[in-house]
């Protein structure tokens, strides 16, 4: 998956959409909602990469099961994960993160108030 296609995969989602807070070489996928990021991808010593956000149970499992899952470059490293995309992956595996992060990140709904 090229850098352009994960873009294209990640605004498939409702609500979202680009923003570079970061600058040049940093694509932060957020809500429209409230704002949060859910993909923030970026290249690390030449690694196409992008970090998610991640229950820390699941984040120790998938770190375990895949060398190409790193704790969460510049971030929260119990909470975030960095993916490389461009390594050994298998791409159902990120579809699977990339939703999960996007769940976690997501406005929460105002109606379902207990």
């Amino acid at each position: 998956m090229t850098k352009g296609e994960f873009i294209e995969y990640c605004l498939s989602y409702p609500g979202s959409y680009e923003d570079h807070p970061f600058g040049e070489g940093w694509v932060a996928i957020r809500h429209n909602g409230n704002k949060k990021i859910f993909a923030l991808i970026f290249h690390l010593d030449g690694r196409l990469c992008v970090n998610l956000k991640c229950d820390p149970q699941r984040a120790d499992f998938l770190r375990g099961l895949f060398p190409d899952v790193k704790p969460g470059y510049h971030m929260n490293k119990e909470h975030w994960n960095t993916l490389i995309l461009d390594g050994n992956l298998p791409e159902h595996e990120i579809c699977d993160m990339v939703g999960h992060s996007y769940a976690l990140t997501k406005p929460k709904n105002k109606h379902n108030s207990a």
